[in-house]
């Protein structure tokens, strides 16, 4: 098989071992990256140790829920490619996770690593997660974790495993938390009510706002004016309640949820690398 030049990059990216190595590695093992991964291990090329000082800029994010829908669970688990990211034993290591947090409803990702990776053996997800690390030939990080409780119904979703979004719904129309879920993962609000929002970002806002418009040169008679529409529109962008509805922008969330009689009370988003 030819080895080529963006096989060796990649391996490169990969291990940080020298072009070389990745090249003499892939020649060994016919071109397969993984393969070749543990071939430089056993050439001492790469090391757990390396491995940890790798920025983690790739990985996926998951989600389970309780079967009453009740409590929601996330987890955003990180590697340095995507080629490890769209790995099988990567990903069920994630859900195995997801699993494990919902049953023991950890709140942080010191605790979470501290469980067993399954009920009936003594192997922490801390172990399990090193194991995985040497064998993929990557640093692997459980970045961050969530924990969600609905007295209605637990919205999820997840947009091709990169982001990832709880709601916490006061309801129990379980169409209706999942549309919610589906327009935060997509415009990202920042609270849920624009009364959420801070005093000290309004304030900086409106100051930016203000500039503007004096640069702009508005005469002084309309420039409170003009800053509280606009100081307005930011809020509705910043809030949940406040945007337009993804599926029928005629109405805001707001709107939407009165009409269904629903509230919000909270909910969590990750991205990954976010």
């Amino acid at each position: 098989m030819i080895i080529t030049a963006a096989m060796v990059k990649a391996l490169r990216e990969i291990t940080g071992a020298g072009i070389m190595s990745c090249k003499t590695a892939l020649q060994v093992t016919n071109g397969n990256i993984e393969v070749a991964i543990q071939e430089l291990k056993k050439l001492g090329e790469i090391t757990a140790t390396k491995l940890v000082e790798k920025k983690t800029k790739e990985g996926v994010l998951v989600i389970e829920v309780n079967d009453n829908e009740k409590k929601g669970f996330m987890v955003e688990v990180n590697c340095q490619t995507d080629f490890v990211a769209r790995n099988e034993a990567f990903i069920k290591f994630a859900q195995k996770i997801a699993r494990r947090g919902l049953k023991e409803e950890t709140t942080n990702v010191a605790d979470t690593l501290a469980l067993t990776i399954h009920t009936d053996i003594s192997k922490t997800i801390e172990s399990a997660r090193k194991e995985l690390a040497a064998r993929m030939g990557e640093n692997i990080q459980v970045r961050r974790v969530a924990l969600l409780f609905a007295d209605g119904v637990i919205g999820h979703y997840v947009h091709r495993n990169r982001i990832g979004v709880l709601v916490a719904l006061h309801s129990d129309k379980t169409s209706l938390a999942k549309d919610i879920a589906i327009h935060i993962a997509a415009f990202n609000p920042q609270v849920i009510s624009s009364n959420d929002v801070s005093k000290k970002v309004v304030s900086k806002e409106k100051e930016i706002l203000t500039a503007q418009a004096k640069r702009d040169g508005k005469p002084e008679r309309v420039i409170n004016r003009i800053v509280e529409g606009r100081l307005n529109k930011f809020l509705k962008e910043m809030s949940l309640e406040g945007q337009a509805f993804l599926k029928d922008s005629k109405i805001s969330v707001g709107d939407l949820l009165q009409s269904e009689k629903s509230t919000v009370t909270d909910f969590i988003r990750f991205e990954v690398g976010a």
